[in-house]
């Protein structure tokens, strides 16, 4: 196996525990993910109390199945959030759809196509906006810094570069390649590295 396709160690370690059933193992996981997890669920479905459920769902998923996690396909950070994404999406299909049905609509073949349209418009921008939120909350600290002080403060990068303490040229190269990160979250609508979360 060539040294690119190793997995984290954490991470091997992590999903063999699992595997073996330690309760110490999912509640790592949990103390590690739970705001990722709850984070991207809220961005998907604008809920709290839906985030939270989509939350218990995707540990509890972990716990059942934690072999559905291949270590090979990627960090076990992208697997746990792109399962988050899959299930908050379900989940918000299935409550648009119910509301519907709720306003006399039978089946899916009845819904107007506007609707159908406009159902997969809100899952691609919450799809975008939930990437988004992921790769700033992975994004190293100091380049998620310097955002945050551009756009939260409103900080120029003369301004940024002397509250970091940084050169004026180092500040505009990590908003550059934050702003870089940031523009691709339009590419997949999914978390980088997503991929076979079922």
């Amino acid at each position: 196996m060539a040294k690119k396709d190793v997995p984290p160690r954490w991470d091997r370690r992590m999903q063999q525990r699992l595997a073996r059933g330690e309760a110490a193992a999912l509640g790592e996981l949990y103390d590690r993910f739970a705001s990722l997890v709850h984070g991207l669920a809220h961005r998907v479905l604008g809920d709290e109390r839906a985030a939270d459920g989509i939350t218990r769902d995707v540990f509890a998923h972990v716990w059942e199945h934690p072999d559905a996690y291949d270590p090979r396909q990627g960090p076990l950070r992208s697997w746990v959030a792109a399962l988050t994404h899959r299930l908050a999406v379900q989940r918000l299909r299935t409550e648009e759809t119910a509301a519907l049905t709720r306003g006399g609509s039978e089946t899916a073949e009845e819904f107007p196509e506007d609707f159908r349209e406009a159902l997969e418009r809100k899952v691609r921008h919450a799809s975008v906006a939930a990437r988004a939120d992921y790769i700033v909350h992975s994004m190293p600290a100091p380049l998620r810094a310097a955002l945050e002080l551009a756009y939260f403060q409103r900080r120029d990068y003369r301004q940024t570069a002397a509250d970091l303490g940084v050169t004026e040229d180092e500040a505009r190269r990590r908003l550059r390649l934050g702003l870089q990160l940031l523009s691709t979250a339009h590419d997949a609508g999914t978390p980088p590295g997503y991929g076979g979360a079922v």
